[in-house]
């Protein structure tokens, strides 16, 4: 017999406590805490399809992988990031900004499987029909593979999933779907953890893909429980400027292949178009002539190499505090490197507005981009210029030395591809083999600016 209790449960970590409390305990948010009656049903009720109902210990010498376990998506920046197709039985969650493209890839995704075969059921939770079908025609998907279905009860999803038996099922979205057997509303964490558990079973049991859409906070973080981000297989962050016409997928969490791999679009008219050659996306108003706080870097996205322009403006200031304002870098990274400069090289920026900026909107997290942005930020504060054809790749420790990087192979290759002439690297890396390009081995950090400044 169900049993109905109540607990108090934080809406932005998932934190449960017996009674109301202002301030959570594990996240520290304020009045994020709220009551929900759970309703608790026997265990052998709770997941009647369960992974543990049906299936038995196996050797794994005697499991076999079909021929399909990957299917492509005919997109391949998001191949890319998948690790080369979707897994058959996998559950993949996507998140990001409100308008920011989600559900016109997925569309897009959904109407390339259609056209090759696969049954899809597009689970629309926020848009009518005739919403969805307005978006399908600007993108021009038009399948008898595609079927869609505005619902938001979960249990109505299970029966179209029994009837239909689909090879993919998309959610849109995981906070506004709600499973009968709990009475919070939509969105609580308890439903969030609830209703992904049974798509999880659903896609274990029945070797189907599950792709689930997730809402960001603002502070940028996936909403609801942090045990939804373990309990799938593949966690994929969609990012990208509001200003700017570029999106970013980026691998947090996979399974079945790299992490921290990148798939680059640009939203058009007609969707998301593939960017062939992210370089173009990235150095296209980049001037020829080299100007003073430029640097030119090959940062390392997964497994793809980008080459970005960093910018800096170093100038006085009138108040007793310096700006220090970052964008797209660190902004801890960007204080550090400021601190080695001043100790090291013996720059005074203690009274010195200093901007850095990454063309492109793109975010650098690597310690790689370290060298370019103390080059920028260096050659600005001297009025001396990098050579337009050198690229900066290093990492900076606290004494001014110069740590090596990974993939310097790719880096240079795709420094060579770019067009550069030159290349500042860390001198551990200095065993590498490029005949088409400058090498510049750097100990210290003093010697990358000897070797890469020339006069303005």
């Amino acid at each position: 017999m169900a049993k109905v209790k109540s607990k108090w449960i934080c809406q932005q970590c998932g934190y449960e406590t017996s009674g109301y409390l202002g301030k959570c305990p594990e996240c520290g948010s304020w009045g994020s805490i709220t009551e929900e009656k759970q309703i608790t049903q026997t265990s052998q009720n709770i997941y009647p399809q369960g992974i543990e109902n049906n299936s038995k210990p196996s050797l794994i010498k005697d499991i076999q992988i079909g021929e399909e376990v990957r299917i492509s998506t005919n997109i391949s920046e998001f191949d890319r990031i998948l690790g080369g197709g979707l897994v058959q039985g996998s559950i993949v969650l996507i998140a990001g900004d409100p308008g920011i493209g989600k559900s016109t890839i997925l569309l897009q995704t959904s109407g390339e499987l259609s056209k090759s075969g696969q049954k899809i059921l597009y689970v629309s939770a926020e848009e009518s029909a005739s919403q969805l079908k307005l978006r399908a025609n600007r993108l021009g998907i038009n399948s008898d593979n595609l079927y869609i279905y505005p619902q938001i009860n979960l249990e109505n999803i299970q029966s179209q999933i029994e009837e239909l038996t689909p090879d993919m099922v998309v959610i849109d979205s995981i906070q506004a779907i709600y499973s009968q057997t709990i009475s919070s509303s939509a969105g609580s964490v308890s439903q969030i953890r609830e209703c992904c558990n049974i798509l999880m079973q659903i896609a274990k049991t029945k070797n189907i893909t599950v792709i689930v859409i997730g809402h960001v906070t603002k502070d940028g973080n996936i909403a609801g429980p942090k045990v939804l981000e373990h309990m799938v297989d593949v966690v994929i962050s969609f990012e990208g400027d509001k200003y700017k016409s570029y999106r970013m997928l980026r691998s947090m969490k996979n399974r079945f292949g790299n992490t921290s791999e990148v798939g680059i679009f640009e939203m058009g008219v007609k969707g998301l178009r593939e960017v062939k050659n992210p370089n173009e996306l990235f150095l296209n108003e980049r001037s020829q002539d080299a100007i003073p706080g430029s640097a030119i870097i090959v940062t390392n996205e997964g497994t793809r190499p980008l080459t970005v322009e960093i910018q800096a403006l170093v100038g006085s200031t009138p108040y007793p505090s310096p700006r220090r304002v970052a964008n797209g870098v660190d902004f801890s990274r960007l204080l550090q490197i400021l601190a080695v400069l001043e100790k090291r090289v013996g720059l005074n920026l203690s009274k010195q507005d200093v901007y850095v900026n990454v063309m492109g909107g793109i975010e650098i997290d690597e310690p790689g981009a370290d060298l370019g942005i103390a080059l920028a930020i260096a050659t600005c504060a001297r009025d001396v210029v990098v050579d337009s054809q050198t690229v900066i790749i290093g990492e900076i420790g606290l004494s001014g030395e110069i740590h090596p990087v990974s993939n310097i192979e790719k880096r240079l290759n795709e420094a060579v591809t770019s067009g550069f002439k030159k290349a500042i690297i860390p001198y551990a890396n200095r065993s590498v083999q490029n005949d088409k390009i400058q090498i510049v081995p750097v100990k210290r950090l003093i010697d990358a600016i000897s070797a890469c400044v020339s006069p303005a």
